[in-house]
């Protein structure tokens, strides 16, 4: 006898409905397959499956003869455990020891051995799924109902064991659905243990990260040891805008399949503030494996990437990101197919001048040779300069900025101006998939980001003595439409420009 029961996989960031089908026959020997593209997690299914339909008091498979089960579509790679529950359910079916309407069901869940449910990656991708198809009812793990929840005109049932989901689809006993979050409410206000309050000096660092969290762009700093580099990128989410309600399932969705969620957190509320050491490799910043996977550039999304002592890096994993930070978006190809995972993210990079830390401090000698440097610097390529917007010297304080009993302004201050222009760039944008300047391409740059005559003779005289490339000619523009956007100010001006144009610099 046949039975099928519908489940799904997950594809990247995108999800697929999968049918299991399940076919017995009584007669011969005992032989359990499964078939349809199934990894290693799936094909020891079978094992699962068995112990836990014995478990929870059924007859298990090793008792039913041959059984067959088929992934549908076989073309399609299916990766995990999540199809334990749907298979366990399709051999009770298929063997007539349960009996229900499977029509607009929908059934996800790894089994471990007593017959409990255990939690699975990418529930939120499938509950999008789910209610994209009309599915009336989505079962998942009970671990997983936060995030299920996220999810609003879907039926969702979070069940705990296998004998228990038998029992309510029997209708032996009652379960209650999820009930789905209150999204707005969860966005509470931030309390973030790094604020520019408390970072002394460093005007013009902070003006640049201004610039940089209300646009989008990328900045480098870089300075002598202790000068508060790190601090400052630390510092930076917390003048960041809130992530919207879009932003936030979009962030989710990714953070979900890499399994990054935890069970007492449904949506991510707070943008993403990503920093990996200096020695990781390619495949765990861009992403990758058999079955590709996020990497820190997609984990980042709608946040920071911060990459501290960027020099040291290895210059071969620097240069993956020429695409996303170019296009937004890395894509992956492996053998069994091609993914691609959004990498809108803000780069913020850190470096020495030079391995002694010391070349551009005036007050203390500098122990490297001039080779030494070169080499050093020349770990970083120009086309990776020549994507970061805004470079910025962090110099040694002194006594006098340390000691001086000024208060800076807090990071809500900032944020506030930050917000207001991400306001007007989400006026400017409205119906398009931009939602800062970083983001404009051509078409948006000339529409937006006219120049006044004093402006374009900046720009022609700044072109012609920096030798600037054609991409650096648009990213200052797009850097000073947010000056001017900080400003509220409709026209970019000729001093927006200049300012815009002072922090590029360091590509020269």
């Amino acid at each position: 006898m046949s039975s099928k029961v519908v489940s799904a996989a997950v594809i990247g960031l995108k999800s697929e409905l999968v049918e299991v089908e399940v076919d017995t026959i009584s007669a011969g020997m005992h032989h359990f397959t499964i078939v349809g593209l199934p990894d290693t997690a799936i094909k020891e299914a079978q094992d699962r499956v068995g112990s836990a339909v014995k478990n929870s008091g059924y007859t298990p498979p090793h008792r039913s003869g041959r059984i067959t089960v088929n992934l549908a579509p076989a073309d399609l790679p299916k990766v995990g455990p999540l199809y334990d529950l749907p298979i366990a359910l399709g051999f009770l079916l298929a063997t007539n020891q349960l009996k229900f309407d499977y029509a607009n069901k929908l059934f996800l869940g790894e089994l471990s051995l007593d017959g409990r449910i255990r939690p699975i990656k990418g529930v939120l991708p499938i509950a999008l799924l789910a209610r994209e198809k009309n599915i009336d009812t989505l079962f998942v793990p009970k671990e997983n109902a936060l995030e299920a929840s996220v999810i609003s005109g879907i039926k969702i049932i979070a069940v705990s064991t296998l004998k228990e989901l038998v029992d309510y689809l029997e209708n032996r006993i009652e379960l209650d659905y999820v009930l789905p979050i209150d999204l707005k409410k969860i966005f509470e206000k931030e309390n973030s243990p790094f604020d520019m309050k408390f970072i002394k000096g460093q005007e013009h660092a902070k003006r640049a990260m201004e610039i940089a969290a209300a646009g989008g762009h990328n900045i480098l700093l870089s300075g002598p040891p202790g000068s508060g580099k790190t601090l400052l990128a630390k510092a930076m989410p917390s003048i960041l805008p809130r992530l919207s309600i879009e932003e936030a399932l979009e962030v989710t969705k990714i953070f979900s399949v890499a399994g990054y969620l935890t069970k007492d957190a449904g949506i991510i509320t707070k943008r993403p503030f990503r920093a990996p050491h200096h020695s990781a490799s390619a495949a765990s910043l861009v992403g990758g494996g058999t079955i590709p996977k996020p990497g820190e550039i997609s984990l980042a999304h709608r946040g920071i990437l911060f990459l501290d002592e960027f020099s040291e890096f290895s210059r071969a994993v620097l240069e993956n990101l020429r695409q996303p930070l170019e296009n937004g978006q890395i894509t992956i190809s492996r053998a069994r197919g091609t993914l691609e995972f959004p990498a809108r993210f803000t780069l913020v990079a850190a470096m020495n001048p030079c391995p002694c830390g010391n070349a551009t401090d005036p007050e203390k000698v500098c122990s490297c040779s001039p080779a030494s440097i070169i080499r050093y610097q020349a770990k970083i390529s120009g086309p990776i300069l020549d994507r970061i917007d805004l470079h910025i010297e962090v110099p040694r304080l002194k006594f006098e900025k340390l000691s001086e009993d000024v208060q800076p302004e807090d990071s809500e201050i900032i944020r506030n101006r930050v917000e207001k222009a991400r306001q007007i760039q989400a006026e400017r944008f409205l119906n398009l998939n931009i939602i800062t300047n970083s983001e404009m391409e051509n078409e948006q740059i000339k529409e937006h980001c006219q120049l006044d005559d004093a402006g374009l003779d900046l720009m022609k005289s700044a072109l012609s003595k920096f030798y600037l490339s054609a991409r650096s000619y648009f990213r200052i523009i797009k850097v000073a439409r947010t000056i001017a956007d900080l400003e509220q100010s409709s026209q970019i001006k000729s001093a927006h420009i200049a300012e815009a144009i002072q922090y590029r610099f360091k590509t020269e």
